[in-house]
């Protein structure tokens, strides 16, 4: 009888422990949604609706591929600065302080303007397997996504991988181990434990970064909401189901990562 009084007060004493303020601001959203619902203009949306959702679809693999490719690079870009040799970290610090100094809108017209208006003078280029897919603009704008991401995330892994206890790599030495099983043992996993906490937050910076790539005619989900609005004359509606599909989007993404960070094991150093 007491498991059964335990289990049916758990879902009440959770809804307690959540702070006033989020459940008072969860009420406003809440409130305010259901207002531009009833009072505003949304007539246009029936006929939008599978553009929008392409869109969506075309911001969510833009942002997946370039995380996973981004962290991918940002890997060696983080542990060749901390083990060198020193060439090869000189030249990745250089690479993380270009794109961290440098706006994105600006590596992608580099990219966009500058590359690919030099492929269609290279015979090579134009005649291989490639040129479908280079006279578009998307690849354009996952290489920018891509570059940008491992820039940021290069700089944090670096200091993820010079923050690992050196007693645990010592120690790990003395048993006899390879370098590369150290690294794939112990020092890679330590360092993205470290890492896990703030990279929500990057992830939800680089999904704000995705817009930008309208501007080379990627039509990601703010393109096609720009679209809507050239076509349509409706300029708040849009730009509030704009907002809105981030603000999930970045809800989605703070959920998975807090999802994965509770279930990982915390060791004190």
């Amino acid at each position: 009888m007491s498991d059964l009084v335990e289990t049916s007060a758990g879902p009440l004493q959770r809804l307690r422990s959540v702070p006033r303020h989020r459940i008072g601001m969860g009420l406003v959203f809440g409130a305010l949604i259901l207002t531009l619902a009833l009072t505003m203009r949304w007539d246009w949306l029936p006929k939008y609706a599978p553009m929008i959702a392409q869109g969506v679809w075309t911001t969510i693999w833009l942002l997946a591929v370039s995380v996973v490719l981004g962290i991918l690079l940002a890997i060696p870009i983080g542990l060749v600065q901390v083990i060198g040799p020193w060439p090869l970290a000189r030249l990745a610090a250089a690479y993380c302080t270009v794109i961290r100094g440098t706006p994105l809108l600006i590596q992608i017209f580099f990219l966009y303007y500058g590359l690919g208006s030099l492929f269609p003078h290279i015979p090579e280029i134009r005649g291989s397997w490639m040129w479908p897919y280079l006279r578009e603009a998307w690849p354009y704008a996952l290489l920018a996504l891509t570059m940008s991401f491992a820039g940021y995330e290069g700089e944090i892994m670096r200091g993820a991988f010079a923050g690992v206890p050196k007693g645990e790599l010592e120690a790990a030495r003395a048993y006899g181990m390879p370098r590369f099983k150290i690294l794939r043992r112990i020092w890679l996993p330590r360092a993205l434990q470290r890492v896990l906490p703030t990279l929500a937050g990057e992830v939800v910076l680089q999904l704000k970064s995705t817009p930008l790539v309208a501007t080379i005619t990627v039509f990601d989900a703010y393109g096609v909401i720009s679209r809507i609005r050239s076509d349509t004359y409706i300029t708040y509606e849009p730009l509030l189901l704009l907002a809105l599909i981030y603000i999930v989007l970045a809800a989605v993404i703070v959920g998975v990562f807090g999802y994965f960070e509770k279930r990982t094991p915390q060791r004190r150093d």
